[in-house]
């Protein structure tokens, strides 16, 4: 999930309906009201933020508070093409400064890189024979690459990123979703995870995910 924050319902709908597109679950947000999220939303809620993008705001968004609840990439839309400007930007904390216009695909691009370059510094997730990859690269089973359509693929990250706690059917539809997406009935998760959890059981021999009615699903590998 990208949030994006700016002032204009314009633009937040306008940027959503391009990442949507683009297959990316977005969430958009005033100033104000990002700023009573980012400090009161759940650990899990989080961990599904790919990238936060700042645009106009009517009261200042520090990036450094972001990070204080997420590693995601924190990149500012910038209308005004100045090196002063730039600079006051970067100084503040953002991981990249964007100049508008620009195409949803080099944001991705950007936001892939970043994210690439972090995860570079750790080691991927590793739950028995599989090794899971935060960067939008395939698992990998016994050394081998498993492909997955995205959003199984976004699943299995968000599932491995949350150390076997079990998540909520809701939280995983927030994280490939969007916390506001009302076009999608959340149910499709039940399908996505089905689906995923079959593969899983074919490369693997047994089933990794580990689900209870009600409480949700954990992986157990």
């Amino acid at each position: 999930m990208i949030v994006i924050v700016d002032e204009r319902k314009l633009v937040t709908e306008g940027y959503s309906s391009l990442f949507y597109r683009e297959g990316v679950a977005t969430t958009g947000f005033r100033s104000s009201e990002f700023g009573e999220w980012v400090s009161s939303a759940a650990d899990e809620d989080l961990r599904s933020v790919r990238a936060v993008l700042i645009g106009d705001c009517g009261q200042p968004v520090s990036p450094r508070s972001i990070r204080d609840r997420t590693r995601a990439p924190v990149i500012a839309l910038s209308d005004q093409h100045s090196l002063e400007n730039t600079l006051r930007l970067f100084e503040s904390g953002v991981d990249d400064v964007v100049r508008k216009p620009v195409h949803i695909r080099e944001i991705l691009a950007r936001i892939a890189a970043i994210r690439r370059r972090a995860e570079d510094e750790k080691e991927p997730e590793v739950a028995g024979r599989m090794r899971i990859f935060m960067d939008g690269r395939d698992p990998e089973i016994d050394g081998e690459p498993m492909p997955l359509p995205r959003r199984e693929r976004r699943i299995l990250e968000y599932l491995a990123s949350n150390n076997g706690r079990r998540v909520t059917k809701t939280q995983v539809f927030n994280a490939i979703y969007g916390l506001f997406d009302d076009d999608v009935e959340e149910n499709v998760v039940e399908s996505h995870i089905s689906k995923l959890r079959k593969k899983l059981r074919e490369r693997l021999g047994f089933d990794p995910i580990d689900s209870k009615r009600f409480l949700g699903y954990r992986l157990v590998a």
